[in-house]
């Protein structure tokens, strides 16, 4: 009898145990994903001039594939089955197809590229080559350069404004912002003076503001895009680590680790509007598409922040590791990836409960990422 009570017990756990799995297996999993559906994350190596190919739902590395030295800019691609990123040391453009996990194409765009951007349809890809002083167009589908333009001296990023039809371009030597045609890439007006040293853009949804910040200076300066004018350069008080602007444009939110929190700028008054304390080196952020949570990476304390906009209410920190740097949540908002370039790994979250689910090991210092379903 003894032996036969054990036994079942045996197998009431092993039922249980399984019912359990199931359970974390289906509320891992993201809700918009159907049978068929994959999502995965490209981890971009810089030491190695590799990217990781992680598997958000099996929660493993499945693949790491060598793509150019100095790897930077990954972006999903919006309408194809494709991840596009750059070799900042190669001077030239890559194409990775999801699918068949290699890399399909490589372009040459010019000496020292770091970031590139999509029109809204989709149809083009813009790079800034900061060695060449150019900013290059090329067609997705026949991967042809289709245009070339002149920017000012060593320009940062090109960014499409969501009406399509221009490009900005900060020149980081020059204190400049150039605005060129996003067709021809002929200029649309005289370079537009800057604080010094720009280099990050965000673009209002309207298209009628762009906001750069300062490599050197404490400040963001506001440009109307309808005008073509400097309307200000905000003084922040402190370096201005990342720009997170909120859905609606109504918000721009600005991690300093320096000032070791977060400025709220507000975009229509062009002014500094709030301040919170948020830890020891704010870096980057991720915002929710209904707003509702800012994250925020806190490098020096190992953390992630989230951070209830409407309420300015800084919740419980979530540990993720050593380093963490850039941030970046799934389509639908189910999970937030965090990448730690000081413990080289990729933190995966529930986004619902703040929760960490795992940490994936990637190689040697992990710094850009994307994020694709297919």
């Amino acid at each position: 009898m003894k032996i036969h009570a054990n036994w079942r017990a045996v197998a009431i756990l092993l039922l249980l145990s399984g019912i359990a799995a199931r359970l974390i297996a289906v509320e891992s999993r993201p809700s918009f994903l159907r049978p068929g559906l994959h999502l995965y994350a490209y981890v971009g190596n810089t030491d190695d001039g590799t990217v990781n190919i992680v598997d958000l739902v099996r929660l493993e590395r499945l693949a790491t594939i060598w793509v150019g030295a100095g790897p930077s800019g990954i972006r999903a691609h919006p309408t194809r089955g494709e991840i596009w990123g750059l070799s900042s040391e190669g001077g030239y453009a890559w194409v990775l197809d999801a699918k068949k996990s290699q890399v399909v194409a490589r372009i040459p765009v010019g000496a020292a590229p770091y970031a590139l951007d999509f029109s809204p349809d989709g149809k083009r890809a813009y790079f800034a080559a900061s060695g060449a002083n150019l900013v290059v167009a090329i067609d997705c589908e026949s991967r042809q350069i289709v245009a070339r333009g002149k920017a000012g001296r060593r320009p940062w990023i090109a960014r499409v404004t969501p009406d399509g039809r221009a490009v900005a371009v900060s020149n980081r030597d020059d204190a400049t912002v150039s605005l060129l045609d996003s067709v021809t890439l002929a200029p649309l007006s005289p370079p537009i003076p800057v604080a010094a040293q720009p280099e990050q853009l965000a673009v209002l949804p309207d298209s009628s503001k762009l906001f750069v910040t300062s490599g050197a200076a404490n400040q963001v300066s506001v440009v109307d895009l309808r005008r073509r004018v400097l309307v200000a350069n905000l003084d922040l008080g402190s370096r201005p680590d990342d720009l997170i602007l909120k859905p609606d444009g109504g918000e721009l939110y600005i991690p300093s680790s320096d000032a070791h929190g977060l400025l709220i700028v507000n975009t229509q008054t062009n002014e500094v509007g709030d301040f919170l304390l948020v830890g020891m080196s704010p870096k980057s952020g991720a915002i929710a598409a209904d707003a509702g949570l800012l994250y925020v990476s806190d490098s020096a304390a190992g953390h992630v922040v989230p951070i209830a906009i409407d309420t300015r209410r800084v919740v419980r920190p979530i540990a993720v590791g050593q380093s963490p740097l850039t941030c970046r949540l799934t389509p639908g908002g189910d999970i937030l990836l965090a990448v730690d370039a000081g413990s080289n790994d990729l933190a995966v979250i529930r986004a619902k409960t703040s929760t960490l689910i795992t940490l994936i090991p990637l190689g040697s210092r992990p710094r850009d990422l994307a994020v694709k379903v297919f």
